[in-house]
């Protein structure tokens, strides 16, 4: 008989939040598969459990999967967690998930914090309705064509972010959104736990003066009704006309044109010529 996936939620900064069946779960598995090994082996240290640990990530997780996989199907049960919250949100995981899924694995869940919802929960932003968004990407283009694709959500928005990442995604934010409210929650359930509500703008001028520690969760007021009516192509060709006749090259506002109605600069730019 095939063995069992637990997907074990960790703490994401106080250990006092590890729930007694999460302990309970970790010390009576075959194995736990983690993100990385030193950061589990500190918690499980602290709770006295002994149970072996093979690291599963980002880099490994289609070599290590099918490891896993014969190990459930002879019979043995695996845990798997990652360094803080829950396997496969903007972490490690649902690649081993589906894997189990596909081949008639029973999967079962022992829930634990997320930063997503202990985020939304603190926020002034409104959270009866958001679209999660995780992690923008590192590069500048990839991460304002994102932003644009959810401009005119009018879902409250909730992105993940680094701190050294965390001034250019905020810039990024105040030239495709304008300046909506924000809450910058950092640093969850640990010491430094703070909330800072401002605008977008307030947090780019806030973060001139302060360097960004640790890890921050961004709330952010969604689109307004009137910013939900998508711009059409032509649209786009107006405001970047209107730009060039104000002393833009053409080059400079179809790209100022793109940023703010999220059309590509080539088509704007060859309806303008």
């Amino acid at each position: 008989m095939a063995g069992i996936l637990y997907v074990v939620g960790t703490p994401i900064g106080n250990l006092g939040d590890f729930s007694p069946r999460a302990i309970q779960t970790l010390s009576a598995v075959d194995l736990i598969a983690c993100e990385d090994t030193r950061v589990t082996a500190k918690l499980l240290n602290h709770f006295n459990i002994s149970t072996k640990c093979e690291s599963y990530h980002k880099f490994n997780e289609k070599q290590k999967g099918g490891m896993i996989l014969e190990k459930l199907q002879a019979g043995l049960s695996v845990a798997l967690c990652t360094d803080a919250g829950m396997p496969a949100i903007s972490d490690p995981g649902h690649e081993l998930v589906a894997l189990c899924h596909q081949n008639g694995i029973k999967i079962e869940c022992v829930p634990g914090p997320t930063a997503l919802t202990s985020a939304a929960a603190m926020s002034l932003v409104g959270t009866a309705r958001f679209c999660f968004e995780g992690f923008l990407s590192t590069a500048p283009k990839s991460r304002k064509e994102h932003l644009n694709e959810v401009k005119t959500h009018k879902e409250t928005l909730i992105f993940y972010e680094a701190p050294h990442k965390l001034r250019a995604t905020l810039d990024d934010m105040l030239k495709v959104f304008g300046d909506r409210s924000i809450s910058v929650v950092k640093e969850i359930t640990k010491i430094h736990e703070t909330v800072l509500n401002t605008t977008i703008l307030g947090a780019v001028e806030y973060f001139k003066e302060h360097a960004p520690k640790g890890e921050y969760v961004l709330i952010i007021e969604g689109a307004k009704e009137d910013e939900t009516k998508k711009a059409t192509l032509q649209d786009a060709v107006k405001i970047a006309k209107e730009l060039k006749s104000g002393g833009m090259s053409a080059a400079e506002a179809a790209k100022a044109a793109a940023v703010k109605t999220g059309y590509k600069k080539s088509d704007i730019y060859k309806e303008m010529v």
